[in-house]
């Protein structure tokens, strides 16, 4: 059993120091991840990985510093979610002081994803992603794996618990679904 599912046990039990524990022990990998993510944001972006993984740790830890995760795959999906809200409040947050409120729909410009360049296209994404949550939970949790925190097919497949060519099968309707969507929406 690794040190991370021993802390994440110790958590679910209701032990109040196990939280401290954790987060030394999965820090670099939460850097790596955010460092990634980072890596295809906007030039100029002024949120650095580092406070982007302390931003997500907050949400992750919880008001209460009481948060419950099954195991290490749901920590890491939850981890990825707490960085996907960082980032969309900070987009809708700078596009409501540019562009005073407005909604404004960016063209993506392939079929494959990228990851977005400015604010109004990771918003156009985001609520195309809701609607799909909507639909296929797991298809919009591999989407956000992959697009927000720049997993591989074969680590969101390990963190959803499918095998590697269902999550392979999910990304391409996934990524058609949001693109038709992303259009229709313009």
């Amino acid at each position: 059993m690794s040190d991370v599912t021993r802390i994440l046990e110790a958590i679910e039990q209701g032990d109040p120091k196990a939280a401290e524990e954790l987060l030394p022990l999965v820090y670099q990998e939460l850097r790596q991840l955010a460092a990634h993510k980072m890596a295809h944001e906007a030039p100029g972006q002024t949120l650095q990985p580092t406070a982007l993984v302390h931003e997500a740790w907050l949400r992750l830890a919880g008001d209460d510093g009481q948060a419950q995760f099954q195991n290490r795959a749901h920590f890491f999906a939850a981890a990825a979610e707490a960085m996907r809200r960082t980032l969309i409040e900070r987009a809708r947050r700078k596009r409501a002081q540019r562009h005073g409120g407005g909604q404004q729909r960016v063209e993506l410009e392939e079929l494959d994803f990228v990851p977005p360049k400015d604010e109004d296209q990771l918003l156009a994404v985001n609520d195309a992603l809701d609607k799909l949550a909507a639909q296929n939970k797991v298809e919009a949790e591999l989407v956000k794996l992959r697009y927000f925190v720049g997993m591989t097919n074969a680590e969101a497949a390990e963190v959803l618990g499918i095998s590697e060519g269902i999550a392979k099968h999910y990304w391409i309707h996934a990524r058609t679904w949001l693109y038709h969507e992303i259009m229709t929406q313009r």
